[in-house]
């Protein structure tokens, strides 16, 4: 895995997932990814922020978790913006860097924040995308950041609120392995005070209750829930018939 920390320098994959923290993603749509790069498509990680504002744990520690993280998820490459925790603004300098990633990357498919949450960095990161989305795909726009590319889809992952999917993935093959991956980031997990824990949950708890809410909705043991605007284009029903 390459770890870097320009948008300039990513390599071309097949999924790009954007978090406006180290282990968003991962607790959003880790098992996707697993399965995704276990069937050989190639997955690149964009965090907007190094978590260095959150109630537990140094940037500094923040940033060989997300390392390790990225390595057992099997990403070909893991960038840090270095955006400010609980700072992150939808502007056109960090709105740019994710118009680079999406274009250096030719990702198919993003995954990204909704809206809809409690923290800030979230709800911005969604916005961020979404323009970031759409402008990667104008040609006039910001040359100098690459050829104009706009991926097929953008699919948004819930986060702290509940967010009804319009799209759930069944992880429940993957769901040990994404376990042991978000056990990387371990100074997010069971602190002796939990006055700080979002519902009071720590990260994993938190994880797993929302993979089996998930995944009764479509009668599994662990899904990961999406939402994307608009229906979605089927060319056949090879998919349903399995």
């Amino acid at each position: 895995m390459i770890l870097l920390t320009t948008p300039r320098d990513l390599p071309d994959c097949d999924l790009l997932a954007i978090g406006p923290h180290p282990d968003d993603v991962e607790i959003a749509c880790g098992g996707t990814l697993l399965q995704a790069q276990r069937s050989g498509r190639t997955v690149a990680i964009v965090d907007c922020t190094r978590g260095e504002m959150g109630s537990r744990g140094t940037a500094e520690e923040r940033d060989r978790e997300a390392e390790a993280a990225g390595r057992m998820l099997g990403v070909v490459a893991r960038c840090n913006l270095g955006l400010p925790d609980t700072g992150l603004r939808v502007d056109d300098d960090a709105t740019d860097m994710l118009v680079e990633a999406i274009r250096t990357t030719s990702a198919s498919v993003v995954f990204a924040p909704h809206e809809r949450d409690v923290h800030p960095d979230h709800t911005a990161t969604a916005q961020l995308a979404e323009r970031a989305f759409f402008l990667a795909g104008l040609r006039n726009y910001q040359p100098h950041l690459g050829a104009a590319h706009r991926p097929r889809v953008l699919l948004r992952y819930p986060g702290n609120q509940p967010v009804e999917p319009t799209l759930v993935v069944d992880i429940g093959k993957v769901v040990d392995d994404k376990a042991e991956i978000v056990r990387c980031y371990r100074s997010q997990l069971s602190p002796p005070d939990k006055r700080h824990l979002v519902q009071g949950l720590d990260l994993l708890e938190r994880t797993q209750v929302r993979e089996r809410a998930f995944g009764a909705l479509i009668a599994r043991t662990a899904g990961e829930g999406f939402c994307h605007d608009g229906p979605l284009p089927v060319t056949d029903l090879d998919w349903l018939i399995g």
